[in-house]
Parts: structure tokens; C-alpha cells; sequence
């Protein structure tokens, strides 16, 4: 079974825990771009979404979906998002596609944090999948060094900005075994604006696709 057919079964389960005529967080990526579809299909009817990109605001609009800023929703019944990597905790890398910081503001704002991806995604030690931080212009170098003494190897993430207009930096060769106390130290650094590990507030729900059909961890 192709990855694309994995992530669309998780979409289309995930789409089970959305209650109508609720607002509801809408992350960012491809997983996403399935659900929303698949939202749009079965005529789902909600009171709008929060979007966390420019990209997943431009495809609720597409379908017809009110999108609303989360100054104005509250408190969000739900949010729906993929990931780049999950642990059997469901602590996460999020962040390939440089929508971290939004992604991490609306799943904070949200009572129920239900993530979407197929197997491949699910391991038992973070950090195969580049770390993905989000810094400030003039910090990207001062930051760089920070990471080089945490005993990563950061690359510039370049020619991407991100909808705030910051810079990325991946963080390879990182065994992550503290992805709380990480998540915290990174923070701390002068200059990041957001880490791309989701562990002081993981998911909720981890939603698979795989071979054999939806699994599901909680």
C-alpha cells in the first residue's frame, strides 16, 4: 500500500472526531490537505477552522470553510494535524513544512490534539527526522552555535521563510531520549522562536494508516 493511500485512511478517520458545528484547528501538510478534502466531501458542517499556515487557510477557503483567527474562536474543540515523526508517547516532530509555530500556538489553544500520519512515522527514538527550529534573522548563526554545543549538526533551512518571516534551521544527529527537557532547553536559547518538538503538550491521539488498515494510539 502506497504512503499516499496510508495517509488517506488516517485522514478519513480522523475525520470521525470532528463534531459539527464546532471550531476546530486545521494543521499544515499533506496528510492535512487529504483531510480537509475529505471534509469537504462528506459536506462536513463546522463553524469555521484555525488555520495554522497560509497554505491550509488557502485550501479551507477553496472548499468553502470559514476560516477564523484565534483571537476571535477561544478555546478550540479539537485540533487535527500531521506529523514527521511520533513516538509510542505521542511526543512529535513537526515542522517539515515551516509551520511549526502556528501549529504549536493552535494545538496549545485546543482541548483535543489528534494527529494524522501513516506508520512510517511512528518511532521509537526521536530524532532520525531532522529537528526543525524556528529563529529569528539576526539569531540564526548566534543559535547555530548554541545547537553545535547540544551536540547537534544544524543546516539552514534556505530560501524558506516562514508565514511569520523567520528562518528555519534543522537540527540532524540527535538521539532524542528527553524530548520534554529538550524541548525546554532549545526554548531557552536566545533568538528561537519556536522548536518543533511536541512534547510538553504531545497529541492526544496518534491515527496510523497502515498496511492493514487504521491503528490507533492514545
Amino acid at each position: 500500500m502506497s504512503a499516499d493511500r496510508k495517509k488517506q485512511l488516517a485522514a478519513a478517520a480522523a475525520v470521525e472526531y470532528i463534531r459539527e458545528d464546532t471550531i476546530i484547528g486545521i494543521g499544515t501538510g499533506s496528510t492535512v490537505n487529504l483531510l480537509i478534502d475529505e471534509m469537504a466531501a462528506r459536506k462536513l458542517r463546522i463553524q469555521g477552522a484555525v488555520s495554522s499556515s497560509e497554505a491550509s487557510t488557502a485550501r479551507l477557503k477553496r472548499h468553502h470553510f470559514e476560516v477564523l483567527e484565534l483571537n476571535d474562536a477561544g478555546e478550540l474543540d479539537l485540533y487535527i494535524d500531521g506529523a514527521d515523526e511520533s513516538d509510542r508517547q505521542l511526543r512529535l516532530i513537526k515542522g517539515g513544512g515551516a509551520a511549526l509555530t502556528r501549529e504549536k500556538i493552535v494545538a496549545a489553544a485546543s482541548r483535543r490534539f489528534v494527529c494524522i500520519a501513516d506508520d512510517s512515522k511512528l518511532v521509537d527514538v526521536l530524532g532520525k527526522f531532522p529537528l526543525p527550529i524556528e529563529v529569528i534573522p539576526m539569531a540564526r548563526s548566534y543559535v547555530a552555535r548554541e545547537l553545535v554545543k547540544l551536540g547537534g549538526y544544524p543546516i539552514w533551512r534556505e530560501n524558506v521563510v516562514t508565514d511569520n518571516g523567520n528562518q528555519i534551521i534543522d537540527v540532524r544527529e540527535l538521539r532524542i531520549t528527553d524530548p520534554v527537557g529538550l524541548e525546554s532547553k532549545l526554548n531557552q536559547i536566545a533568538g528561537v522562536v519556536t522548536v518543533g518538538l511536541f512534547a510538553q503538550r504531545p497529541a492526544d491521539v496518534l491515527i496510523l494508516g497502515t498496511e492493514s488498515g487504521v491503528q490507533t494510539l492514545s
